[in-house]
C-alpha cells in the first residue's frame, strides 16, 4: 500500500508563496532545504499528514507556464463562508462562493482562489466526503 505524502509546485517568490499559504490555509514551513541551484520548502499543518512542497529555482525570473494539464489542489475548511470573507477583506480576491447542486440538493459549497503563481486552489466546506 502506498501513502500519499506531498505535492510539489514551482514558485517564483518564496516569501510571497510562504505568506500566501500561511495566511490562507495555516500552512507553516515544516522544513527548508537549500541547494546550489534550488530551494525546497515543505509546508504543513496539524490538519493533515500531507505536505505542499514549494520548489524555488534560483535565478528564475520568468513566471512558470502552468500549461493546460494542471487542475487544482483542494483544502477543506470548517467555515468556508468565514474564510472567503476574510480572504476577500485581506485582498486575496477569492472567486465567488458556489453551491454545487447538480440534482437539486447541495452536495458541495466551495470557492476557488489563485496563489501568487496562478495555481488554482479549491476551498471546500468541510463535511460529507470532505472531512
Amino acid at each position: 500500500m502506498a501513502k500519499y505524502i506531498h505535492s510539489m509546485i514551482r514558485v517564483l517568490d518564496e516569501a510571497a508563496s510562504v505568506q500566501f499559504y500561511d495566511r490562507c490555509f495555516g500552512l507553516k514551513v515544516a522544513e527548508r532545504l537549500d541547494f546550489e541551484n534550488f530551494t525546497l520548502v515543505y509546508l504543513a499543518n496539524e490538519e493533515s499528514g500531507t505536505e505542499l512542497e514549494l520548489t524555488v529555482n534560483k535565478g528564475r525570473t520568468e513566471p512558470y507556464d502552468l500549461g493546460d494539464g494542471y487542475g487544482h489542489v483542494a483544502f477543506s475548511v470548517d467555515d468556508v463562508d468565514a474564510l472567503h470573507a476574510r480572504l476577500e477583506a485581506e485582498g486575496y480576491a477569492p472567486r465567488k462562493l458556489v453551491d454545487f447542486a447538480p440534482g437539486g440538493e447541495v452536495i458541495a459549497r466551495f470557492f476557488f482562489i489563485a496563489d501568487p503563481d496562478g495555481y488554482q486552489i479549491e476551498v471546500l466546506q468541510r463535511g460529507g466526503r470532505y472531512k
